[in-house]
């Protein structure tokens, strides 16, 4: 199935979930806050928001700056 990552189309197993996205692009210490269809998923629930081909995801990464 195809999801839609930050503007980026992936491939990805049917099935898989949000969590398996994060682990799979290397970003699980990066990853801050996910967005799955413009819904915020809380970091303790993407084990189990299982991703639908055609899902949009917006992972965000909090940067410090002035």
């Amino acid at each position: 199935m195809k999801v839609k990552v930050n503007g980026e189309i992936r491939e990805m197993d049917e099935g898989s979930t949000l969590h398996n996205l994060i682990s799979m692009l290397g970003l699980e210490e990066r990853v801050m806050a996910a967005a799955l269809n413009m819904q915020i998923v809380k970091q303790d629930a993407w084990e189990y928001a299982i991703l639908k081909d055609g899902d949009t995801i917006e992972l965000l990464d909090f940067v410090g700056g002035g």
